[in-house]
């Protein structure tokens, strides 16, 4: 019986390990979104943002990502297949960030402080980009796309009634 009450409990604690956010993720942050935070001044707040990258940008000593916000699971993880975004950021971090590993719309979160905002031009379009100093960059696994064939056994009896 004991046994069995170790097994059970054991099982749960890994189950429940499975169903958080990787540990460099979790904390608590404000809850802000990029377009939210261009919109008033938000300088200051510790945020915990991801989404899709649009442009990766190494500088001498540092790396910035441009990127398209997209909400974040409970994992952490960003919505890919949405259409739900909450504006673009820009964030950057100290060291080198390979640009061929860090490619165009791959998922990224970061956690980190609003340092300030930068202007740049989307097109013709002039936008407002929150600057977070990033304390982590989270690259996720790429997403295999795996498609699924269902079959149905034949009707019972299968053959037939004769």
């Amino acid at each position: 019986m004991k046994a069995r009450i170790v097994l059970l409990t054991l099982s749960a604690a890994v189950l429940a390990a499975c169903a958080s956010q990787p540990r460099p993720l979790q904390g608590t942050f404000t809850e802000i979104t990029p377009q939210q935070a261009a919109a008033s001044d938000a300088t200051g707040a510790t945020v915990r943002w991801g989404g899709r990258i649009v442009d990766v940008e190494p500088q001498p000593n540092r790396t910035c990502f441009e990127m398209i916000s997209t909400r974040l699971s409970a994992y952490g993880r960003p919505y890919w297949a949405t259409d739900d975004v909450g504006g673009r950021f820009i964030a950057c971090r100290t060291g080198f960030y390979d640009p061929a590993l860090f490619e165009k719309n791959r998922e990224v979160t970061f956690t980190g402080r609003i340092d300030g905002y930068e202007n740049r031009r989307i097109g013709g379009y002039d936008y407002k980009f929150p600057r977070v100093e990033a304390d982590v960059v989270y690259l996720w696994p790429v997403r295999e796309r795996v498609d699924v064939i269902e079959t149905r056994p034949p009707p019972w009896p299968w053959w037939g009634w004769w």
